[in-house]
């Protein structure tokens, strides 16, 4: 029951948008030295996620138009010192898994089905890698456990949660209490309140040295099975093994409810909003305006680019935003080549690409007196590469040589831009807005 691994080297280029650090960087870092064995990873997806309230499980919901699961997956798979993913799922979702799996070229993942309960399943994802006979699943130095509605997990976080496993035998991530903890009487009566500075939340990820945890399992009772909610409790009931808790980030929240849903739209939004790419025709007046706008965009990390030519295919790759300058008459062959590139590149498999084309009018003519058949063609071409996940928008700026008007119709163009970007509004796409 297990799905073979996609055989394919073109993984989508990621942008790293949803970590603290991105992988790129972390290759760098000295930290990630040590990590010189073997590490899989066990994923329980089987919930119902009935506290969401919702006809779809949580872990499945998406957020531009990509499960949520998928998030959590490429936060483990982006990282070269994570060999195997092992997600669990209930069989009535397996299909949809492999589904996800192959769609969003998940190359680490096996997908397997799950148990009754939470720790049911998490034993059938350790048994996977029991079967000598099966290179796809080989067995790990180190396991780490996560839940799959928790997407923002950072790598140094997980490189400490790792290593501290290898040492001691069982790891965990914990946070402080936010609420104080109080027992109740049969009577429905406060009974006692735990001092709140001497506890802490247990969190995700947990690791542990596969042969401590699966021998936790193999020990565990029914009772466990059923009931039992901590993993680190079992390797230490059933294994003597008392874990090393780490402190982790206030990102280790997990999708419960479905507000969190929108909290992480929100999340996801923001992180992608935080690079463009400032594309500029050969026209010194819009050489000029994507200064200008570079200056204005302090809130990103903004590179400017004369043309969106195959020699800045770095540029194309490395962020989600995109914005293109042009003067009046041009047409839309730029932002052709670019759709062009991201699908070649599989570039917007993982997250949508915004392109905000701007266009510089300079001949002073009215919006209202533009060609209807240009309109259409900027409709049609934005309703077709929204299909691709590319959002495109348009915007129309009358350059004039008066400063102070020029001046609030530059800032006026940045605040829409931003807005854009940030918003990434599917309902916009193809509407020529003006300035």
């Amino acid at each position: 029951m297990q799905q073979e691994r996609c055989s394919s080297s073109d993984r989508p280029l990621d942008p790293g948008c949803l970590q603290a650090r991105d992988a790129e960087r972390s290759a760098d870092r000295p930290a990630c030295a040590p990590v010189d064995f073997p590490v899989a990873v066990v994923l329980p997806a089987g919930g119902s996620g009935e506290r969401v309230g919702l006809p779809t499980p949580k872990q499945f919901c998406t957020i531009f138009n990509r499960p949520l699961i998928s998030y959590t997956i490429q936060a483990f798979e982006r990282l070269p010192w994570i060999g195997t993913v092992v997600v669990v799922v209930s069989k009535e979702n397996h299909d949809l898994m492999l589904n996800i799996v192959q769609k969003f070229n998940h190359t680490k993942v096996n997908v397997i089905h799950g148990g009754t309960t939470r720790h049911r399943s998490i034993f059938n994802g350790l048994q996977a890698f029991c079967s000598t006979s099966n290179s796809l699943t080989p067995k790990p130095k180190v396991v780490i456990i996560h839940d799959a509605v928790r997407p923002f997990v950072e790598e140094d976080l997980l490189l400490k949660i790792t290593l501290a496993a290898k040492e001691q035998g069982a790891s965990g991530a914990i946070r402080p209490l936010v609420s104080t903890i109080i027992a109740t009487s049969s009577e429905g009566y406060l009974d006692h309140s735990l001092e709140r500075a001497k506890y802490r939340a247990s969190e995700m990820p947990q690791g542990f040295l596969y042969d401590i945890i699966f021998q936790a399992y193999q020990r565990c009772s029914e009772f466990d099975f059923e009931f039992g909610s901590e993993c680190l409790h079992l390797a230490l009931q059933y294994c003597g093994v008392n874990a090393k808790l780490i402190e982790g980030p206030p990102t280790l929240w997990k999708v419960t409810y479905k507000r969190d849903l929108a909290a992480a739209e929100a999340i996801i939004k923001e992180t992608l909003s935080r690079s463009a790419c400032i594309i500029a025709g050969a026209e010194a007046e819009a050489a000029e305006l994507a200064k200008t706008l570079q200056k204005n965009l302090n809130m990103m990390e903004t590179d400017v680019i004369p043309c969106a030519k195959e020699s800045n295919a770095e540029y194309l790759s490395k962020t989600q935003n995109f914005i293109h300058l042009s003067t009046t008459g041009s047409n839309f062959l730029g932002v052709l080549e670019m759709v062009k590139h991201f699908e070649d590149t599989d570039h917007t498999r993982l997250y949508p690409v915004v392109i905000v084309w701007v266009q510089l009018n300079m001949t002073k003519q009215s919006v209202d007196s533009q060609k209807t058949d240009e309109l259409a063609a900027f409709r049609s071409l934005a309703s077709e590469v929204i299909q691709g996940n590319v959002l495109l928008y348009g915007i129309q700026i009358e350059h004039t040589k008066v400063p102070e008007q020029w001046e609030r119709s530059v800032e006026r163009l940045t605040q829409i831009t931003v807005a854009l970007i940030r918003d990434r509004n599917a309902a916009l796409t193809g509407q020529l807005l003006h300035v």
